[in-house]
């Protein structure tokens, strides 16, 4: 009977009589999620004790911006404690981070922007009824550098069955476009620029049953055409700057396909953000000529090549040691760096290799430095057309850290490339400093590094898209913002350069990867395992419609609408007068988002295409909404009817 009068008081009460308390510390806190390091128990995740404003703190769970940790409740949860801030071993003045307590995508609670020496704030939520909790810490928007951010004393009182720690969100690699059709279609740019008098080499992209045989309506006196493997090479004969307008034609048993091709012979080229593949994030210092080999071979055979990827980069690690004269030569993995660009160009594809202005490279092999005349007339002479040029050990020897200064090495690296006899395409990879966007293009680059490496924070992609969009000015035909490289399927540990393994996005964040960078008109090059591709990841980098918008001719970033907390839109113009637009969703639980004719610049029906499905969605009169998933974009193009 008196156990009875217990039940009864407690449902009167709402429980609290019968509730007990768990630390989350005590649970399994493999499931989370951060940006650097692993979450720690009762200590901070720099593996020391926990301690902010000089208190220390016995219990608790340390982490590192960004960082979800989630909770799987079932309504069974009355009440949360915690309190949270920036550890003080992030440094004096170092780190920034906003903290949020999330009920069934609903926030029951967030912080100001809380930083190193500011007293822990103090978190009292009630739970009644939540099925998962999340408690988010966020990077404030400028970067996760040095944001330890702690939840100290966090405790849940709850009925019943004991929270657990889960995954969220939980989702299947669904395969959401359909595979290429058996007609041809042609894929890649609408417009490709090159040098006069400089061998021409374009291999055409399409899908499509095979046998299949090629033709060029309009093509240029001095370049000819493999009709079947579609492969376009040698030199224009008229070396005056103009424009070809040319139309490619495929057939195959199943149909044709025509599409238009502008070849631009001028001063420009890059007129559509690079695309292709580098190995860093896969093979780091193992990295051997046999693999790049490998990687051409893949590039075709898995239908890569002919959705448009045609660099083949080689990054860090190739250079041996430099003779008597001064030349340069590749290491005992790359014995022949000549026969290795043949290998690639016969391919129709393109070579692309890695230095530094410096002495030495990131990883310590031999860079450019007193040696850049020498080494740029060896690089084309070998056939590559692509470098990466890297900061790295350059700033031992820059003699300052001012404008100037920063841009002197890429400056000569530019005009040197420019007085070769091949078209090399160049990249600047020194992390934004000096604002490059603001004078990339004018010192010879084509696409220049806006941050760091991306390796160290891929759950920032929906930050890093807004940053890019925020310089999108500076993002044109011949100057692309690179926020460097697609990374999904498998990939190595940026901060171990370990074997590959799966990446750690969920499949929604690996579309959501392609998304932002298509519409950020970003340079597209894949640096995952190229032997582990499987159908989801090449459904994903290998979508023709998105890859369409991302090598649109008119070269715009999106611009960003509609900003929140949680969400953003991107849109992004289109030279037919259509829109590809992003329905943005950075939150960990689905989220309604929608987009106003107005909001566009536009009115009258609009028809709206699913990007990824490739399907007509409907026709609309004023707005779209859509329930976009977790950390998902919802990618549309949007027409006039």
């Amino acid at each position: 009977m008196q156990m009875k009068w217990l039940i009864i008081l407690a449902a009167l009460v709402g429980g609290s009589a019968l509730a007990e308390t768990v630390s989350l510390s005590s649970l399994d806190l493999t499931p989370i999620r951060q940006g650097w390091g692993k979450a720690q128990c009762n200590r901070a995740v720099t593996e020391v004790p926990m301690r902010m404003t000089g208190v220390a703190y016995s219990n608790g769970i340390g982490t590192h911006a960004r960082s979800v940790i989630t909770a799987r409740l079932d309504g069974r949860a009355e009440r949360l404690r915690a309190k949270c801030g920036v550890d003080d071993n992030a440094g004096p003045g170092k780190g920034s981070v906003t903290f949020r307590v999330i009920g069934d995508g609903r926030t029951l609670w967030k912080s100001s922007v809380m930083k190193q020496g500011q007293a822990a704030a103090a978190v009292d939520v009630t739970l009644g009824g939540v099925t998962n909790l999340l408690l988010v810490a966020g990077d404030s928007g400028d970067g996760i550098s040095y944001d330890h951010a702690n939840w100290a004393d966090a405790f849940v009182d709850y009925a019943g069955a004991q929270p657990r720690m889960v995954t969220l969100p939980e989702e299947k690699a669904e395969i959401l476009s359909p595979p290429p059709a058996a007609a041809p279609r042609i894929n890649g740019p609408r417009i490709y620029g090159c040098r006069p008098g400089h061998p021409f080499l374009y291999r055409i992209p399409c899908t499509g049953d095979r046998p299949m045989t090629f033709s060029v309506e309009g093509l240029p006196e001095g370049i000819v055409l493999d009709r079947e493997t579609g492969i376009i090479r040698g030199i224009i004969a008229d070396k005056s700057h103009k424009t070809y307008p040319c139309f490619l034609l495929a057939k195959n048993a199943s149909g044709q396909a025509r599409r238009e091709f502008r070849i631009v012979v001028g001063d420009t080229l890059s007129l559509t953000p690079q695309m292709g593949f580098n190995d860093w994030y896969a093979y780091y210092n193992r990295v051997t000529e046999a693999q790049m080999r490998e990687a051409a071979d893949l590039l075709v055979s898995c239908g890569m090549a002919d959705a448009g990827y045609k660099y083949v980069n080689i990054d860090d690690c190739w250079m041996g040691r430099r003779d008597a004269s001064g030349n340069l030569a590749g290491n005992e993995k790359f014995p022949d760096m000549k026969a290795l660009a043949d290998y690639i160009h016969a391919k129709g594809l393109k070579a692309g290799l890695y230095t530094s202005p410096g002495p030495k490279t990131c990883a310590g092999y031999t860079g450019a430095f007193k040696h850049e005349a020498q080494d740029a007339k060896q690089f084309a002479a070998w056939g590559f057309d692509f470098l990466k040029y890297d900061w790295c050990s350059y700033r031992g020897v820059a003699g300052g850290r001012d404008l100037a200064a920063l841009q002197q090495p890429y400056r000569l690296m530019g005009e040197l490339l420019r007085q070769q006899d091949r078209d090399m395409v160049l990249n600047f990879c020194q992390y934004g400093m000096g604002e490059v966007w603001k004078w990339g293009a004018e010192t010879g680059a084509h696409s220049w590094r806006t941050g760091g490496d991306l390796g160290f924070e891929l759950n920032r992609i929906f930050e890093i898209a807004l940053k890019n969009c925020g310089i999108r000015e500076y993002n044109k035909p011949g100057g692309w913002n690179d926020p460097d490289y697609i990374q999904i399927g498998w990939i190595g540990n940026a901060s171990g350069m370990g074997e590959p393994r799966p990446c750690p996005l969920t499949p929604n964040e690996q579309y959501s990867f392609m998304s932002l960078w298509c519409l950020m008109a970003s340079p597209l090059f894949y640096s995952g395992d190229v032997t582990k591709l499987d159908a989801f990841v090449l459904n994903i980098l290998c979508n023709p419609e998105l890859i369409e918008a991302n090598q649109d001719p008119l070269g715009q970033c999106a611009r960003v609408i509609n900003a929140t907390e949680d969400g953003f839109v991107m849109v992004k113009d289109l030279e037919d007068g259509s829109m590809a637009v992003g329905l943005c969703n950075k939150a960990d639980w689905p989220a309604q988002i929608t987009v106003t004719w107005s909001d566009l610049g536009v009115s009258g029906r609009q028809k709206v295409r699913d990007l990824w499905r490739q399907r007509a969605v409907g026709v609309f009169e004023d707005a779209y909404t859509a329930t976009v998933p977790a950390r998902f974009v919802h990618t549309l193009r949007i027409t006039q009817e």
